[in-house]
């Protein structure tokens, strides 16, 4: 039963990891189609366009306005694309529950481990998926609705603009307290839980015990990252969330429960007590 249990464990890790690289994936063209109708909308674009269904009304249709048959081809792959990166993020959330649902009926170790495992994976591709995309645009007589610029924003990629731009403490802000410190607590964590009856474990128990009082910052990091993204914006701003805030929201979740599993597991209480695996 136990083996069973773990090989079965085994199998949904990966199918987590595989549902996820093709949310990745999808997410990442949904991005690439949206900044190419983004571009297709900016101002020399539009008027182009004008130009080209004015063409295409005088030779009574005889000269076919392309941009309009691109664009329309561009928004079609662009829905698609999202709609493909949000069913794999459910199957992988699905496929998560299941996990949970075996976390149900292991020892307090054995689910803590499990709960740890999910918050890692969740957190690693909550860091490399695009979290927002900003979009800039503004009416303009004659042009229509014009793009004036379009962002697509993750954790990851936000620090290195923001590293080159210049904004060297938001970026290092970000990077310790949503990458790094994450990062060091889940790994710490899951070292600790492995290895608990070695001596070296205990110190992990104490470094563990001090990135626990961390636990929250990194949502509050998150929070003020979003606002400066969205903020000090001209003209109109419209945002919209992209999959890599519910990775990283799944693993803020797991991280909680499990901080607080970890802190009965590893005191001095429970030490010899509910050394089983999964």
């Amino acid at each position: 039963m136990r083996i069973f249990r773990i090989l079965l464990l085994i199998i949904l890790f990966t199918l987590m990891n595989y549902w996820a690289i093709h949310a990745y994936t999808h997410a990442k063209a949904y991005e690439s189609a949206t900044a190419s109708i983004a571009k297709a909308s900016d101002a020399a674009a539009l008027a182009q366009g004008k130009i080209d269904q004015l063409t295409s009304v005088i030779s009574f249709g005889w000269i076919k306005d392309k941009r309009k048959e691109e664009l329309n081809q561009l928004k079609t792959q662009q829905q698609q694309e999202r709609k493909e990166a949000n069913r794999y993020l459910y199957y992988f959330l699905g496929t998560l529950g299941a996990t949970l649902l075996i976390a149900l009926g292991c020892s307090t170790i054995g689910a803590t481990l499990i709960l740890a495992t999910d918050a890692l994976i969740s957190l690693i591709f909550g860091l490399i998926n695009p979290i927002l995309m900003v979009t800039i645009h503004k009416e303009i007589e004659h042009l229509g609705d014009v793009i004036l610029s379009f962002e697509s924003k993750g954790i990851v990629g936000s620090i290195s603009k923001l590293w080159e731009s210049g904004e060297h403490v938001v970026g290092m802000t970000i990077l310790l307290f949503s990458v790094v410190i994450p990062l060091l607590k889940i790994s710490t964590l899951i070292l600790t839980l492995l290895f608990k009856e070695f001596k070296f474990a205990h110190r992990g128990v104490a470094l563990f015990k001090h990135l626990g009082k961390w636990s929250m910052l990194d949502v509050f990091v998150v929070a003020i990252f979003l606002v400066y993204l969205t903020s000090n914006q001209g003209e109109v701003s419209r945002a919209e969330i992209q999959i890599g805030l519910y990775f990283f929201l799944t693993y803020v979740i797991l991280s909680m429960i499990t901080t607080i599993m970890t802190q009965k597991v590893i005191s001095p209480s429970s030490h010899h007590h509910d050394l089983k695996t999964p």
